[in-house]
């Protein structure tokens, strides 16, 4: 009886066997068949590639603690100076053309907007430290902050409201 098991039991084993290696070598097959047309129709759309180049033409980094007054907004080259982007009238319209940028989508290591987990420790910290780092930039464990978001242009209370508004969604 015992003879039987043990022989069934190596049978199996020989049928899980091979089950699992022509499942790998399929998987391989087809990995090996599809690499040359995996994403290639993307690399061959006019529209994908011009779209790309339209995220990533503007990219800027402003960095905490340094002069970034270079990466101020300015209008596109050849447009007008009267076109130059208004500047916000209160906290909230700060907040949306300038702050949510990043604080909507967590971009940067920056805390989403109403995340009372993210912004508790913060908000702990004080008023007056989440003016200055606002206003001056911060790089923290998380990320940095850029001064006035990257917008020097703003007036310290336009930042000021911008901060307190982020604050009344997190509580």
């Amino acid at each position: 009886m015992a003879n039987s098991d043990s022989k069934f039991f190596n049978i199996f084993s020989l049928v899980l066997g091979i089950l699992v290696l022509i499942t790998i070598l399929i998987f391989a097959f087809s990995r090996a068949v599809g690499q040359n047309t995996q994403g290639g129709h993307k690399l061959a759309d006019a529209k994908y590639l011009e779209q790309v180049d339209q995220r990533i033409s503007g990219a800027r980094v402003a960095i905490a603690g340094q002069d970034n007054s270079a990466l101020a907004i300015r209008p596109a080259a050849g447009a007008a100076v009267t076109a130059a982007l208004a500047l916000p009238t209160d906290g909230l319209s700060t907040y949306q053309t300038v702050c949510g940028a990043c604080h909507t989508q967590g971009i940067g290591g920056a805390p989403k907007s109403g995340d009372k987990g993210a912004w508790g420790p913060r908000i702990a910290q004080g008023q007056a430290t989440l003016y200055k780092h606002a206003i001056e930039g911060y790089q923290g464990k998380a990320g940095v902050m850029p001064a006035k978001g990257g917008r020097s242009d703003l007036t310290e209370e336009l930042v000021k409201g911008a901060v307190d508004h982020m604050v009344a969604l997190a509580k």
